[in-house]
């Protein structure tokens, strides 16, 4: 039963008995503030003119008949003009009862709709850092949540493998390398590759300084520095597939690949198709040709393309170099416009901080310009804030960028040295306790990071994500693996906790069901908002509820049978609650700690 529905629709009956027919008004009903007693508040200021009483009279009214004819309804409170109505224990005892039957609680229907989300886009001149993170850790989370509310989800990643900034790390090993190897250094792929955008750049400044003190202008030096020269020769033969240039490019995007893969793997983060740049780059062209006919686009002197988007309050954006290379505009005109084609998509949700607000704003602009409104509609940019550490911003140049791969470590590592301290491996093997501590660091880091509202700029601090107390991951994690336990042991005792638990609800019962009951609607309002946050606070408060409760009221050692099963049925339906929404947030939960 959908308990909004029920209440909507008991309430609507109640008014209309009193007040006639409504005439398609809708009433306006919202969970109780928690201030106040009661689960449901109807708002009765739009029934007045109907009612022909104060506020005060009306709501009265309306409750007076509920409690007198609506068995489900204990009792009622009025503040003003809103009726708080309170449900009664049975009404949630059987709610419970349906939600344990219920294997599939949480999980909508299909509704047929295919939605493609693209995540991760790195590029192939450096190692994934904390920022890509929350990209990837993100990305997976929100698939995860609309596969949930019933959609067909594909999970795709574009990565950015050609350009300049890939021809620096190209050419800074191939002149500085003496032809190192991740086999001959150790090193993984992506690390070897990094290292060499970050000697480029070392390289680039120096020459630039030179330039100067001969007396170039910094814009002049920039130009003219002989590195940058080199790199965009190296651009240029790449573009004219020129066998050495080509060759060395397919070896060290090689590296970059195999040392992805090994921290998506760590990550659990996965794809169910890859783009890559170099073989989309081209796909806008006959778009931007179009464009020309339709004379939605304009050519300069120097043969660029350009649209004039200044009567949109925009400015005006260019689409095609003098010389017919393509921009990154180019390219996501046609790569979407692709996807819809293929795949016929429904909806296309990008994962992109939120420095590129602007480009997605045009790119949704031009492609209705083009004619392709029916579609460019459905494209949805999931903005998000940069990451940060106690110590500032982080620049990938610079090799000041927090690694993936280091950050995992140290966070598997925090979280063996914390648990060990905590006496929480105790009765775990050796095999056992470094799963466990792979899952706390990671679920710490995953938690820590999922938990903010993706359009917050957030401060990452390693130390606070790992604490076993407050809104973290462990915290969650340990009290799943505390109920786990708990149920071992009603194993262990042979109690049967089948079937309908014949009790009345103590408050804080109530209170847990009334929590629980609420998992389908945040698992929506989650994939509504593509906020993995919201699931994230939720099970906070659901792990902090349940152990609150067990604090205080004895499961096991309850004396009476029928009261010790209903507790034992809540806290295995709190455990898989935990369970399937830390699931959304690409979290695994240890059944022993």
């Amino acid at each position: 039963m959908n308990i909004e529905n029920f209440i909507s629709e008991v309430v609507r009956q109640s008014v209309e008995a009193l007040y006639g027919p409504l005439a398609g008004e809708q009433l306006q009903i919202q969970k109780t503030r928690k201030e106040f007693e009661g689960d449901y508040t109807l708002v009765t200021f739009p029934l007045l003119r109907r009612s022909r009483k104060s506020p005060e009279a009306t709501a009265t009214e309306i409750g007076e008949y509920m409690t007198a004819n609506v068995p489900e309804i204990k009792s009622f409170n009025v503040i003003k003009g809103f009726l708080n109505l309170v449900l009664d224990g049975a009404f949630w005892a059987k709610r419970f009862e349906e939600i344990f039957a219920d294997e599939k609680f949480g999980e909508a229907e299909s509704t047929g709709r295919t939605i493609m989300i693209e995540y991760s886009s790195p590029n192939t001149n450096k190692p994934l850092h904390l920022g890509h993170i929350r990209n990837n850790l993100l990305g997976y989370s929100v698939a995860q949540i609309l596969k949930a509310n019933g959609h067909n989800v594909m999970k795709v990643n574009l990565v950015n493998d050609r350009g300049i900034h890939i021809c620096k790390s190209m050419l800074a090993w191939k002149l500085y390398g003496n032809g190192e190897t991740p086999e001959s250094t150790g090193m993984k792929g992506d690390h070897l590759v990094g290292k060499y955008y970050v000697e480029f750049d070392k390289h680039y400044k120096a020459q630039i300084k030179e330039l100067m003190a001969q007396g170039q202008s910094e814009d002049e030096a920039k130009k003219n520095a002989p590195v940058m020269l080199q790199a965009q020769e190296m651009l240029r033969k790449w573009e004219a597939k020129d066998p050495e240039v080509y060759s060395l490019w397919e070896t060290m995007n090689g590296w970059v690949y195999e040392g992805f893969d090994v921290t998506y793997k760590a990550l659990g983060v996965d794809f169910d198709k890859v783009y890559y740049e170099s073989q989309t780059y081209l796909l806008g062209k006959s778009l931007v040709e179009e464009g020309l006919q339709k004379g939605v686009f304009y050519r300069r002197d120097d043969n660029s393309v350009w649209i004039d988007l200044t009567a949109d309050g925009l400015d005006e954006k260019l689409l095609l170099r003098g010389d017919g290379t393509s921009v990154y505009m180019t390219q996501d005109l046609g790569t979407a416009y692709r996807r819809f084609e293929d795949n016929k998509l429904d909806d296309m949700i990008y994962v992109v901080g939120n420095e590129q607000n602007y480009h997605f704003q045009v790119l949704k602009l031009v492609l209705k310009k083009l004619g392709y409104a029916d579609w460019s509609d459905h494209i949805t940019h999931l903005s998000y804030g940069m990451v940060e550490l106690p110590e500032g911003k982080m620049k990938s140049r610079e090799g000041t960028v927090v690694d993936a791969d280091d950050l995992i470590a140290d966070m598997v590592s925090t979280a063996r040295e914390i648990s060990d301290e905590m006496g929480k491996l105790n009765d775990c093997s050796e095999e056992e306790a470094q799963k466990v501590s792979n899952m706390v660091g990671l679920g710490a880091l995953k938690y820590f990071i999922l938990k903010v509202d993706p359009k917050k700029t957030m401060l990452f601090d390693p130390k606070e994500s790992i604490d076993f107390n407050g809104n973290t991951g462990p915290f969650i994690q340990y009290t799943h693996a505390r109920i786990r336990s708990i149920m071992r042991k009603a194993a262990e005792a042979g109690i049967d906790f089948s079937g309908a638990a014949n009790v009345e609800l103590l408050l804080e019962e109530i209170e847990l069901v009334k929590a629980i009951s609420e998992y389908p609607a945040v698992v929506k309002q989650a994939g509504d908002t593509f906020s993995p946050s919201v699931i994230g606070n939720y099970i906070y408060e659901l792990a902090k509820t349940f152990n609150g409760y067990y604090h205080d009221h004895s499961i096991l050692k309850e004396e009476n049978a029928e009261v010790r099963k209903m507790r034992i049925q809540l806290a295995d339906q709190v455990s898989k609650v935990i369970r399937k929404g830390m699931k959304l947030m690409g979290i695994d939960v240890p059944e022993r700690m």
